[in-house]
């Protein structure tokens, strides 16, 4: 595959080092701010910049200045000239809204700029029930065109929960994209199902020859990492280039993995967590061959959306990981020392409402998902 040229929209696409601009070319300058809001290695402001959403779910920043966002029941909006047009993009495919899946996430291509390409995540309609779905279409004005479908996750189930999805590229120009385990938890230990899976394709939907199972007679071949449970927020690290993932828990035992290649995660025959009924999962917390996290949650916060902090804008939380939480309506910043180990937590704009996803934006600015709200908030360094 020839490999892409790292372009600064490259880089935010795969969620690298991003360049840091002070002309707001996404959002106007003229937007009321919150009052001071103090932390303890960077105080910010916060903007609204979109509001009026409808079960927002995921969002992806355009070269051209403009935004995409996904609701869950099935639309796909565009923000123009900081505005949110009133039609939805016309051709989005039919999606199964119902429980935790509908239109999931968003991904520019990393050369949209000449291909207008876009991914888009969703739970598909199938005999038997529904799963996690990869489209990949072209973005032609108002309207996706050369639609194609380049992976559906098999079995179907008819649960409402654990789709997944978030996507990323990496600086090879791979897509990277995640399939919860659909509430059949073994699935996730089961290389034949796309249940509890990490995923790596080519742009086009072609299979690397180097991922870790391909090949085999049995297991699917797109697999990257396995063991998962429900993957919401996938980043990858600005300095280092590796692929970090949250995931949730069940009650406890949330976890931020950085996912390696063919690595095994556990779920369920280890994990930090219990049922939701207070029954025990396992008596196991690690075993030979499985991973450990870099990150653990107890009590769950419930995982959604993750960014690195790359750029100049927030000197003090440089490389630290914004991690949105759903259950504790909160954005926690996670602080890593020079070894790279987890080194503190904290917990900003408390009680802001479910946070669904958190992106850093090509302006160098931290954009915030607020589900419960239906809006984006933006946080401006003070």
């Amino acid at each position: 595959m020839k490999h892409l040229l790292l372009t600064s929209f490259f880089l935010v696409a795969c969620g690298g080092p991003v360049s840091t601009q002070t002309d707001f070319r996404y959002f106007p300058t003229d937007l009321p701010t919150s009052e001071r809001i103090r932390s303890a290695k960077q105080d910010f402001v916060t903007q609204t910049v979109v509001s009026g959403l409808r079960g927002p779910w995921g969002m992806a920043f355009l070269p051209d200045g403009r935004m995409l966002i996904t609701e869950k029941r099935g639309t796909l909006r565009i923000v123009l000239n900081g505005k949110l047009r009133p039609n939805p993009v016309q051709g989005v495919p039919e999606v199964v809204s119902r429980g935790q899946g509908g239109l999931l996430d968003v991904i520019a291509h990393p050369d949209f700029a000449r291909n207008k390409t876009i991914y888009l995540s969703y739970s598909i309609p199938m005999d038997g029930g529904t799963n996690t779905a990869v489209m990949r279409a072209v973005l032609d004005g108002d309207r996706l065109t050369n639609q194609k479908v380049i992976f559906t996750g098999s079995p179907a189930s008819d649960r409402g929960h654990h789709f997944g999805s978030r996507f990323v590229f990496d600086a090879a120009g791979y897509l990277y994209f995640t399939i919860g385990d659909r509430g059949r938890q073994n699935d996730a230990q089961d290389l034949s199902s796309a249940a509890g899976n990490v995923f790596r394709i080519r742009d086009d939907g072609r299979i690397p020859e180097d991922n870790p199972f391909f090949g085999s007679e049995t297991a699917i071949p797109q697999i990257w990492s396995y063991g998962h449970r429900n993957i919401q927020g996938m980043a990858v690290h600005p300095q280092t280039g590796a692929i970090w993932a949250h995931e949730h828990g069940p009650r406890g035992g949330d976890e931020l993995n950085i996912v390696r290649k063919g690595a095994n995660y556990g779920w369920p025959i280890i994990t930090y967590g219990i049922n939701y009924n207070g029954s025990i999962i396992t008596n196991e917390r690690s075993r030979p061959g499985m991973e450990q996290p870099e990150v653990m949650w107890d009590p769950s916060i419930a995982p959604s959306g993750l960014a690195f902090v790359s750029g100049d804008l927030y000197p003090g939380w440089t490389n630290n990981a914004m991690v949105g939480a759903l259950a504790f309506v909160a954005l926690y910043r996670v602080e890593f020392d020079a070894n790279g180990k987890e080194a503190g937590q904290e917990r900003l704009l408390s009680e802001i409402g479910r946070v669904r996803d958190v992106r850093q934006g090509p302006d160098g600015y931290l954009y915030v998902m607020v589900e419960s709200s239906g809006e984006i908030v933006r946080l401006l360094p003070r």
